[in-house]
């Protein structure tokens, strides 16, 4: 095998010497030798390629673009290590990369092409991947941490900045890129891209910092500024607080719930959104409290539910909210629990409490907060019963912020992005994707109270120039009807998840607005995400590729011939769940495939890490011995008349197992209407609806999906009535 040399120079070493001196370079992982290498690596600055010439334990040759050697400072920089200058738009390129490789010669390219202008991954090129599967080589992942903060990068002004910040090198396991099957050169360039992509992305998922809730938010503080504004809510007229304030008002807050709740205490935090509840959930993190966010929507019942299954003894609330929501005589039902307003928390803020906050816990919150594992337990969130009653989902620090990573690693967002957060911050698509993705990353974060504001939202969206929207598809339907149609002019990323993007939907926003909604997918018990859709990934139909750091697997399903249950494993898979048969503990999970794999209950097929929705297991109907899927039955009827709203539900049939009772708010619609939408899509007959029931509203659950169990109920009590047909 070809022994590549190493330069031990006294330059070389010097060069070693001072930056590890200036950035404290810390080295991880090793080099694993092949005689065909290929070295790939991420683009954060322009001393990237002077670090990796110092630091990695081979000589390589860089492949250096023509663009790049014609300027005189990097050739006198390229002087100091071995290149090659190549011009990606020549196939001749290529060829010299090939044979360099297959020579033995270890070869070190950045697959970007460019230094990130985004602080992200940028587009991969095709050449390098070819390379690595025409050669047969093995591929070396390096990830390189920090030189994004020196004045070395391509940021802009905006963006934190460090003299000398601290640089860290992680050398991943080397793999092998088969050449994918397609039948064209140009499609075989184009896979191989999006597998070396993916690999990337696995990296720097991978790369991540392991800590707990509250030192993430501390990391957060002192890397974009603890003076930078970053939280706004309808009390402060949306102008944010900084981070500073933010760790104030978490400090204090935990600091007085402490005195109130046990050591690791499950505490009900039933708010809206506001800055107070980011406050408490931080708070509480900090004093090894574990917040449960209580759907207020739920009625008595949904929060006597959740207080058994979660053992809760106290909930915090604010007694303004519970004015001004209606829920006082709501919460005068809760027996066994103790109500602790904050309005009366603040009246036992003492003297010494503040002196406390003032003169040392501001200045040392590392030290303030109580230690906690990774696998401890952090937040705990409530599914949301569209389909039965609803558990109790643990999630640990660990699963939080590897959900985070994993949506930093396929999204590119930086901290000159801001956010509009109208979702409950009890859905884990709103706490995560509102919240914890957003204030991690520096960005800014317009907290709303409710999305139902159907005009308010896309006016504060155009009033405080959001660039994020997180949101279903229900509420981006009622936005889209009534917005203006410059309100979403500065919208760079509109996400839709927690239900499916309707076509209708996608196309109003496109015509409307020039914005291009795309799908993500995800589950509570997932913290939420599994797969997100990206402007430089997504195919039409499917929500998105699955992220980066999970497993998956495919479960049969008898009676269907495309597709299966989908079963998923990572580390941002939950604890387990809170029942009612063993109030408190926490059972974990397990699949068919054993410990730590999650059932979906979803029926799906994969195709290149792109998840396509069946429907759900339980969103099918057995008609006659044919598994007919629900979600079909809409589509058809969304078909037949796209600007109404419908959902189909399942009832017990004598004469054919089960019937399928659709609900619409068109009260036009009839059967014959169905059968000509069926044809247009080329539906089998077996999918239209025996039943045909007008609503003037579907009933819907707060985090803006399709209420099931009502309507399942309701299809039940119709039963006896007269077939449509």
């Amino acid at each position: 095998m070809h022994q590549p040399r190493r330069s031990h120079s006294l330059l070389a070493f010097f060069l070693r010497l001072l930056l590890r001196l200036l950035y404290r370079v810390e080295m991880r992982g090793q080099l694993q030798m092949s005689d065909r290498l290929l070295i790939v690596c991420n683009h954060e600055s322009f001393l990237d390629a002077v670090l990796l010439s110092a630091f990695l334990p081979v000589s390589p040759l860089f492949a250096v673009h023509t663009t790049i050697a014609a300027k005189w400072y990097f050739r006198a920089v390229l002087r100091l290590a071995r290149h090659v200058v190549v011009d990606a738009a020549k196939p001749i390129a290529l060829k010299t990369l090939i044979s360099a490789v297959e020579s033995g010669e270890p070869v070190m390219i950045f697959p970007e092409g460019r230094v990130t202008v985004t602080g992200s991954l940028m587009k991969i090129y095709d050449g390098p991947a070819f390379v690595a599967a025409r050669s047969g080589c093995t591929v070396v992942p390096v990830q390189i941490e920090g030189t994004l903060y020196s004045p070395f990068s391509r940021m802009g002004a905006d963006f934190p900045r460090k003299l000398f910040p601290r640089i860290r090198i992680t050398i991943h396991e080397g793999v092998k890129l088969p050449m994918p099957d397609a039948p064209m050169a140009r499609q075989r360039r184009r896979l191989a891209s999006e597998r070396l992509r993916r690999l990337m992305q696995e990296c720097t998922f991978a790369s991540r910092r392991r800590t707990s809730l509250f030192d993430a938010f501390i990391d957060a503080a002192e890397l974009y500024g603890f003076r930078r504004g970053v939280l706004g809510d309808i009390s402060t007229t949306f102008d944010p607080v900084s981070y500073r304030a933010i760790l104030k008002g978490s400090l204090a807050l935990g600091r007085l719930v402490s005195k109130v709740t046990a050591d690791r205490e499950i505490v009900g935090v039933l708010m809206p959104n506001v800055n107070a509840t980011v406050y408490l959930l931080f708070g509480l993190a900090a004093f090894r409290r574990i917040p449960a966010m209580l759907n207020f929507t739920s009625g008595v019942e949904g929060l006597r539910n959740a207080c058994h299954v979660a053992k809760i003894r106290t909930v915090l609330t604010s007694r303004a909210f519970l004015e001004r929501a209606k829920l006082e005589d709501t919460v005068s039902r809760l027996s066994g629990v103790k109500l602790v307003c904050l309005e009366d928390l603040r009246a036992q803020f003492t003297l010494r409490d503040k002196l406390w906050l003032m003169s040392w816990a501001l200045w040392n919150p590392r030290r303030v907060r109580r230690p906690v594992r990774g696998e401890d337990a952090a937040l705990v969130l409530f599914t949301s019963g569209s389909e039965g009653v609803p558990k109790g989902v643990v999630l640990s620090h660990n699963s939080l912020l590897a959900n985070v990573a994993q949506i930093n690693a396929a999204y590119a967002y930086s901290c000159r992005d801001r956010f509009m957060s109208a979702l409950p911050l009890f859905h884990a698509f709103g706490i995560t994707g509102g919240i914890l993705v957003p204030l991690l990353k520096g960005c800014r974060v317009v907290l709303y109270p409710t999305p139902l504001h159907y005009r308010l939202v896309p006016e504060f969206i155009y009033d405080r120039d959001c660039t994020v929207l997180f949101t279903t598809n229900t509420f981006l339907r009622k936005y889209a009807q009534v917005a203006h149609r410059y309100d979403f002019y500065s919208l760079r990323h509109l996400l839709v998840g927690a239900e499916k993007l309707s076509d209708d939907v996608r196309q109003l926003c496109i015509d409307k607005f020039g914005v291009r909604p795309l799908e993500g997918y995800g589950a509570t018990e997932c913290s939420p995400a599994i797969a997100i859709s990206s402007t430089m990934a997504n195919q039409p139909g499917s929500v998105g590729e699955i992220l980066p750091g999970m497993e998956y697997r495919i479960e049969p399903v008898e009676g269907l011939h495309d597709g299966g249950v989908l079963h998923v494993r990572g580390e941002n898979v939950m604890l387990g769940y809170l029942k009612g048969d063993q109030p408190g503990i926490v059972q974990p999970v397990e699949s068919i495939y054993g410990s730590g794999w999650y059932s979906t209950g979803d029926v799906v097929t994969i195709s290149d890490s792109y998840i396509t929705i069946q429907a759900r297991l339980k969103r099918f109907a057995k008609v006659a011995g044919e598994m007919v899927s629900l979600e079909q039955v809409e589509r058809i009827a969304a078909e037949a008349e796209p600007s109404r709203l419908h959902a189909a539900v399942a009832y017990a049939e004598k004469a054919r197992g089960e019937g399928i009772a659709l609900f619409t708010t068109d009260q036009g619609l009839e059967r014959e209407h169905l059968k000509a939408a069926a044809r247009r899509l080329g539906a089998p007959e077996i999918a239209l609806p025996r039943r045909i029931v007008y609503l003037e509203k579907i009933p819907l659950l707060a985090n803006g999906k399709t209420d099931y169990v009502s309507l399942s109920r309701m299809a039940a009590d119709i039963v006896s009535r007269p077939v449509s047909a």
